[in-house]
């Protein structure tokens, strides 16, 4: 059963995205060594167009400590305010010249 989940007014519901479990050096962190993910893809975004600068399918940065997190079909989610987003990540096509 898939729910469907619709933030209302200035709020997101964040897919947390997982941090990598090696270093650049190739070491494996076990899951009590890595940090708090605190980066996420925009799901559904509220209501409040004047507040939210953001769409699905965003990857934006959030404060390590915010929102409410809950698990939909196996997989963490984060809902918070708008506001509280820190970031939006883009990346950058580079071109060899």
């Amino acid at each position: 059963m898939t729910e469907e989940v619709r933030p209302l007014g200035s709020r997101v519901l964040l897919r947390v995205l997982e941090e990598k479990s090696v270093t650049a050096s190739g070491i494996v962190l076990p899951d009590t060594a890595k940090e708090k993910p605190q980066r996420a893809e925009v799901v559904a975004v509220g209501d409040d167009s004047e507040t939210i600068k953001v769409q699905p399918g965003d990857l934006v940065l959030f404060p390590k400590y915010s929102g409410t997190e809950l698990r939909l079909d196996g997989v963490d989610h984060l809902i918070l305010e708008a506001t509280d987003l820190l970031a939006v990540l883009r990346t950058e096509q580079r071109s060899a010249a």
